[in-house]
């Protein structure tokens, strides 16, 4: 297996220091950064020079994907778990370096780890006042992603994406 500590990696290259704008030739165009990284990766399977290749995502989207609804039951059962694993582990702590303190910092630990907990949890979302009551995650997607290539590979490297493409079985 190949990585980038590995010598037999090859040339490295360099990033630029600031963003700047990607060079090359497009190649192949993808919907899913999936099918452009599956044409990039057949690209170096064939020995082509992928450190020419760029995958590009073009009209980026920021996507927030609601998970959940947030309750005050949730935020406090929340705060007070976070709060119990942090307790626990200062607990711990004072435990092994206390000698002879038996269990008492262990339980006090995690004591104040749930109080403070509650309190912390309690007092942030009480600060929303209501305008944020949902769990999301959020994504960078791309509506599309083209796979770019210096001009003095493009050509060869068109030639082996469009293989690819006939050889593909039809997706529905």
């Amino acid at each position: 297996m190949t990585t980038a500590f590995s010598p037999a990696f090859g040339r490295p290259t360099q990033l630029p220091a600031l963003p700047t704008m990607p060079e090359g030739w497009p190649i192949g165009s993808y919907d899913t950064y999936e099918s452009a990284q599956r044409a990039v990766d057949h690209l170096a399977d064939n020995e082509f020079p992928v450190q020419d290749v760029t995958i590009v995502g073009v009209e980026p989207l920021v996507v927030e994907r609601v998970s959940a609804r947030l309750t005050w039951g949730k935020v406090l059962t929340s705060g007070a778990l976070s709060g119990a694993w942090f307790g626990l582990f200062v607990g711990l702590l004072l435990t092994l370096f206390t000698p002879g303190a038996g269990m008492f910092p262990l339980l006090i630990g995690l004591l104040t780890g749930v109080a403070f907990g509650l309190a912390f949890s309690a007092m942030n979302y009480a600060a929303t006042r209501g305008r944020r009551d949902f769990v999301s995650r959020s994504q960078l997607v791309a509506r599309r992603y083209d796979v770019l290539c210096l001009p003095r590979n493009a050509e060869a490297g068109r030639d082996m994406l469009a293989r690819l493409a006939m050889s593909a079985p039809e997706r529905r």
